[in-house]
């Protein structure tokens, strides 16, 4: 420094450029948390809408069709998923959810110990050269991968005890070391076990929760603590094996850079919020639609109503008159015919409105709802006839449109379904009572339900349904059964009747009783479902 210059300058300036500088630095981390936090909340907001019973439903009986292949198909998906970084948790609650205890651990340890295996096999044979390059860069990186290399099987053992590592992660870490290949997946299968049964027992639990099983139990919490304590035992043990194979502070290795913030992935990160946010926000304000996505909701089917013999009927004669006229063989509707008595249909609605819902039988009330369903179907077709399809009508003004009134109750047709009739009759042959207007719906009745008859009723319209090439195929030593798309949609009801769709299939159908019963296995495929309108125009 020269003397006699003025330093004013340079004293007061230096602590501001460092506060500047290190504020430009901060900002883009603040900003990268901020944005995980929103992202974090947004697919909470978007997964809630999910209907996860629903796709765990199909799942399982997607597996089902696959019979002795579906543990097969599934642990090769387990397999592709993590060597792809999909998180092994979620598919393995999904196992414990599909397959139970003891068949779930099994097909995850199977899959997860060959995921682990190439994972690690790829990493070593695939990668090896570009890590080691970046460990002669990196002191901090060289020093672990010693460590690791260093404690051998049993860090793996501990590090597979606890989610100290992302399980997808670490298998490839742990082929960037010099542990050996057999010792690694021996280790790595036994470790796996407590922690592949604690999530497949959850999903198992999850499972039986929603169907109305209980909350978590003492032997969940015993899995937790100890999941707890592997971490904390792993992170020790780890940190310690790494700091004697090399200084991490004050040592002769050189220190790392400081890593810089770069304001392009944060403005990116925020971006992506940003987008997360709004799709979110429009999810859940078109929550209907989204669900639809998914198909019907699942439900718990529970007895609501109590019988009460002598009490009051509610006349359908109106509406069985105008069945009888209009509806065809094979529940096709001469909808021309119709529309032009709709003027007796709006009388038989105006009925419906004012029926003393509430003093009415058990069985009484399910059938003025049946009748109710398919009516309003009937008149939502003639106010847009003609038409090709059911689905032709505007989704606002179709199924979720609150415009019908039962009881002095104003409803949509999902409501209808879904809130009154599904959870308050333990009663799935309601599935096939109640017809949507489609080809393959099963086919409307040509008589109007009635309190005193529905039992005789609703068993002649499913055995109906059953003997129909549309709705159900099976003969008898054919190793698959071709079900609806109802079974598929609604397989959630007919499991808590029966434990299985073909097991209800079953009932009106003895060559497929006769297989289940002799320890057969049947495949199930899904038949093609007709959306075109249940027009006598369509009758084929």
């Amino acid at each position: 420094m020269i003397l006699g210059e003025d330093t004013t300058s340079e004293s007061t300036t230096a602590p501001d450029r460092a506060a500047s500088a290190g504020a430009a630095r901060s900002w883009p981390r603040r900003l990268n948390l901020l944005s995980a936090l929103v992202i974090a909340a947004s697919l909470v907001a978007l997964v809630r809408l999910l209907p996860v019973d629903r796709l765990v439903a199909s799942l399982a009986a997607r597996v089902e069709q696959l019979g002795f292949w579906g543990p097969l198909a599934f642990g090769a998906a387990y397999l592709v998923a993590t060597v792809c970084f999909v998180p092994g948790s979620a598919l393995t609650l999904a196992a414990g959810a599909i397959f139970g205890l003891a068949r779930g651990t099994a097909v995850v340890s199977v899959a997860s110990t060959a995921a682990a295996a190439v994972s690690f096999l790829i990493a070593r044979y695939a990668a090896r050269d570009t890590v080691a390059g970046w460990a002669r860069r990196s002191p901090r990186f060289a020093a672990i991968d010693r460590a690791i290399s260093q404690g051998g099987w049993k860090v793996v053992a501990l590090l597979r005890l606890s989610p100290a590592i992302p399980f997808s992660l670490g298998n490839y870490l742990y082929g960037l070391t010099g542990l050996r290949f057999g010792p690694y997946v021996l280790a790595s299968w036994i470790a796996m076990l407590p922690g592949t049964f604690l999530y497949i027992y959850l999903g198992h639990a999850g499972a039986a929760a929603a169907s109305g099983g209980g909350g978590r139990t003492p032997a969940q919490w015993a899995f937790l603590a100890a999941g707890l304590a592997a971490t904390l035992v792993v992170t020790v043990y780890v940190t310690r094996l790494a700091r004697r194979a090399v200084p991490l502070s004050g040592g002769d290795a050189p220190a790392e850079p400081p890593r810089r913030s770069r304001p392009w992935v944060a403005a990116a990160g925020a971006a992506l919020a940003v987008t997360a946010a709004a799709a979110a926000v429009v999810a859940n304000v078109n929550a209907g639609r989204v669900r639809a996505l998914f198909g019907p909701p699942s439900v718990k089917m529970e007895e609501a109503y109590a019988r009460k013999p002598g009490g009051p009927r509610f006349d359908h004669g109106a509406f069985d008159a105008l069945l009888k006229r209009h509806v065809k063989p094979g529940g096709f509707v001469d909808y021309a015919a119709l529309k032009a008595e709709s003027a007796a249909l709006d009388g038989y609605l105006a009925a419906v409105a004012k029926a003393p819902f509430d003093d009415l039988d058990r069985d009484e009330k399910l059938a003025l709802l049946i009748n109710a369903y398919n009516a309003f179907t009937l008149r939502l077709i003639l106010d847009r006839y003609p038409l090709k399809s059911i689905k032709d009508i505007a989704d606002e003004a179709r199924w979720d449109a609150r415009r019908w009134i039962v009881g002095g109750r104003t409803l949509s047709l999902n409501q209808l379904e879904h809130e009154e009739i599904r959870p308050k009759f333990r009663e799935p042959r309601v599935h096939f009572a109640l017809v949507c207007a489609a080809v393959g719906c099963p086919p409307l009745r040509a008589e109007a339900y009635r309190g005193e008859a529905i039992e005789a009723q609703l068993e002649a319209q499913s055995a109906e349904t059953h003997a129909g090439p549309r709705w159900f195929r099976f003969k008898a030593g054919e190793d698959r059964v071709e079900l609806t798309r109802l079974y598929d949609w609604y397989a959630g009801d007919f499991e808590q009747a029966a434990g299985s769709v073909s097991r209800y299939a079953a009932r009106w159908s003895p060559a497929l009783k006769g297989a289940l019963d002799s320890g057969k296995s049947p495949s199930v495929k899904w038949l093609p479902y007709d959306w075109s309108l249940n027009s006598t125009e369509n009758t084929q």
